[in-house]
């Protein structure tokens, strides 16, 4: 697949995000390595992670997942050619978007990925008890100081969207390049209402995150199987008449373009108005191989899943 360049930015990067949020999770360091390496045999630049990822786990501590990434890219020596993106607010040791925390949250982050600067730095999620104004100055200065590139923002409101965008206009600051919001075939009311007129109406990228409903999406799931996965819990919502309809027309179509269904489900996501770069991840480098070329869809493919899922 060939490149494509974020709007209001200087770069260009494979169509599928890598997310970052398996490693150290359910792919311990060998395994990342090889997805990663994998990943930039077929191209791939663009990789998302953020200073929580994976916390979750026992034993983690938070910086988990950019470690990995840091010990890779030192390992290989191509920092330059990785457009990098972290997050700074949902971490428990430094919550927030506070001045004070963001400048501290940089550092950490900076330091665990053994890089000087990232590409791209995104609110992890909205912080009413900070005043924008703040937060979107304390990014301004990062950017000043060359330890950032471009910020976005993740889990916001179409509302709180505009509302920075605007106030960064006003006030001379950088602008948030991008939005990466929860967005995919079975989940799309909330942000196609809400988030996806501002994102289209500003020229800014969408950047969704669970691009394959936590894996539902990939085929895998069937009514009456176990599927032993540390995500299996979060597909229930979606193991429904309405989901595995989804599905089979997903396999149907795949069958029909020689290739997954994940490629089908992703093609569909990447076609929808303002998306720049699904993000998913990949545990192995089988599943990676499954997601890192989307079909090339037509356009009445693209209205028959949409009328599915509608």
């Amino acid at each position: 697949m060939n490149q494509i360049s974020l709007n209001k930015t200087d770069l260009k990067v494979h169509p599928l995000c890598l997310g970052g949020n398996v490693f150290g999770w359910s792919a311990d360091q060998e395994q990342s390595f090889k997805v990663l390496n994998a990943y930039t045999e077929f191209n791939g630049n663009f990789i998302d992670t953020a200073d929580g990822y994976s916390e979750w786990k026992e034993g983690n501590s938070g910086h988990d997942s950019e470690r990995i990434l840091g010990n890779w890219m030192k390992q290989r020596g191509n920092r330059s050619e990785i457009v990098l993106a972290s997050k700074v607010a949902k971490f428990s040791g430094r919550p927030g978007l506070s001045p004070a925390n963001i400048a501290a949250a940089i550092d950490d982050s900076l330091s665990a990925l053994q890089t000087d600067y990232l590409d791209i730095y995104y609110s992890h999620e909205d912080d009413t008890t900070v005043p924008l104004i703040d937060t979107l100055g304390a990014y301004d200065k990062l950017i000043k100081s060359g330890k950032v590139r471009y910020i976005a923002a993740s889990n916001y409101s179409g509302a709180r969207l505009q509302e920075a965008i605007a106030i960064s206009k006003a006030e001379g600051f950088a602008q948030y390049i991008g939005l990466q919001n929860h967005y995919n075939l079975l989940v799309r009311e909330e942000y196609e209402s809400d988030a996806a007129p501002v994102v289209v109406a500003e020229g800014i990228s969408g950047l969704p995150y669970f691009g394959l409903a936590r894996g539902f999406l990939s085929g895998k799931y069937r009514p009456g199987a176990s599927i032993e996965s540390v995500r299996a819990g979060g597909v229930e919502d979606y193991q429904n008449d309405r989901g595995y309809k989804t599905v089979a027309k997903l396999e149907e179509i795949a069958t029909k373009h020689e290739c997954s269904i994940s490629a089908v489900a992703l093609g569909w996501l990447a076609a929808q108005p303002g998306v720049a770069a699904p993000i998913a991840s990949a545990r192995t480098v089988e599943q990676l191989k499954e997601i890192i070329n989307f079909a090339a869809l037509s356009s009445d493919e693209i209205n028959d899943l949409s009328s599915i899922t509608a």
